[in-house]
């Protein structure tokens, strides 16, 4: 799966683009803008792939995407299959959306400090009501008013305690802008794991994905990610493992198969490998 560039198709009449996103899932590809971008998310949960990071996501998430920072959404099956619609509110923005200088006024110094740190891809851990709203407004509210409302949002955020954000990424992607750059193979396997961490993931298929022969492949992957696949399937099945541990009133054995593993002895050892605690001291200590 390449990394798309998606220009920023701002309007005539608009110095800022609000898109507002109803569908059976998230359609859009792994892609990055020469541009920022807040994501809500309105209805819907799954898999976040964004920069070098693996997250969860759920309604109420709120994102800060910076140029060049490579994002992918994708719903988990149960949701596709439950028939609800998943529903984001999306706010795009060039760096001179307010002109070349703006970011020089010392009212700013707050917004261009934030802006900086975007490029590692920011999560608003805790938005509160008034983020919330702001953010759900954006695609109702025309002209000044709708640039006033992004400006509050930018105040909002960049006012923010460090408690309430959370990098994303532990490298910075400056250079991801760049449409010249040499393709990711494993962009394809990446997208091939979300999609069915459930189910059984094999070395030849990830290969062929990355169109290269089986004994290459594992050297590069493990060269690339610092794992094997088995490994990053793992962390990709942990990972949802500890949404379903949050979120989900089901046995840790339930779990244990919802995630893809067959074994619960195994699974237990793969889960405190990661997260440093077993799935039933992780649910007691941390999903009170």
């Amino acid at each position: 799966m390449k990394k798309i560039l998606r220009e920023l198709a701002k309007p005539e009449n608009s110095s800022y683009i609000v898109k507002e996103e109803i569908a059976i899932q998230f359609a859009a590809p792994f892609h990055f803008h020469k541009g920022y971008e807040f994501t809500y998310i309105v209805k819907g949960h799954g898999k976040f792939y964004g920069g070098d990071s693996l997250l969860n996501f759920t309604a109420g998430d709120l994102y800060l995407f910076g140029i060049g920072f490579p994002h992918y959404f994708i719903n988990d099956k149960s949701f596709v299959r439950s028939g609800e619609l998943a529903h984001s509110i999306v706010i795009q923005f060039h760096e001179n959306f307010l002109g070349g200088d703006f970011y020089l006024q010392p009212e700013f110094l707050k917004v261009k400090t934030l802006l900086r740190t975007a490029h590692l891809g920011i999560k608003i851990t805790n938005p509160g009501t008034r983020l919330k709203k702001l953010m759900m407004a954006a695609p109702k509210i025309p002209d000044l008013k709708g640039l006033i409302n992004l400006l509050q949002i930018l105040e909002t955020v960049s006012s923010l305690k460090m408690a309430d954000t959370a990098i994303i990424s532990t490298n910075a992607f400056e250079n991801a802008i760049s449409t010249k750059r040499k393709e990711n193979k494993l962009d394809g396997v990446y997208r091939y794991v979300l999609e069915n961490f459930k189910d059984q993931i094999t070395n030849q298929k990830a290969a062929s994905l990355a169109f290269m022969n089986e004994s290459a492949f594992c050297r590069y992957f493990k060269r690339r990610t610092n794992k094997t696949l088995s490994q990053f399937v793992n962390y990709v099945r942990i990972t949802h493992a500890i949404h379903l541990l949050a979120e989900e009133d089901m046995s840790i054995s339930k779990v244990c198969f919802e995630c893809g593993f067959g074994n619960l002895s195994y699974f237990n050892r793969q889960f405190k490998a990661v997260t440093g605690n077993t799935p039933y001291a992780y649910r007691k200590e941390f999903c009170k």
